[in-house]
């Protein structure tokens, strides 16, 4: 049809932590969604899986986005931006991009990672 059926998956050191509402029948989702996780001194990457949604058959891995350890030590204050869509399966070609905003947080808690998923291409 010309359109996927978009949804985000959240890994922290690949393992899965949260996943985003799929938003139908787009090119071009909107997310606006925000979540807090808590990181463990250790943690070596974050990353974000984006997927599409399909009811009769498996869900497709449209590609993902790494935010490595180094990339935040990099962006103290955190990072607003598009990243660019790698792929997962090298036999697939992927296009797009995904816009995040992502911070570091200190607290009484410990460290927090802010991720804000707002928005694809």
């Amino acid at each position: 049809t010309g359109s996927s059926d978009p949804y985000c998956i959240v890994k922290i050191d690949n393992e899965a932590i949260v996943r985003t509402a799929t938003v139908w029948k787009t090119l071009s989702p909107f997310w606006g969604e925000e979540y807090e996780v808590h990181l463990q001194p250790t943690f070596h990457s974050v990353s974000i899986y984006v997927m599409d949604e399909d009811a009769l058959s498996r869900d497709d891995i449209i590609g993902k986005v790494c935010i490595t350890r180094t990339m935040l030590a990099e962006h103290p204050k955190g990072y607003s931006g598009w990243l660019s869509l790698s792929e997962v399966d090298p036999n697939e070609e992927v296009q797009g991009e995904i816009h995040l905003r992502v911070e570091l947080l200190e607290g009484e808690g410990g460290r927090r990672l802010r991720c804000t998923v707002l928005e694809a291409r």
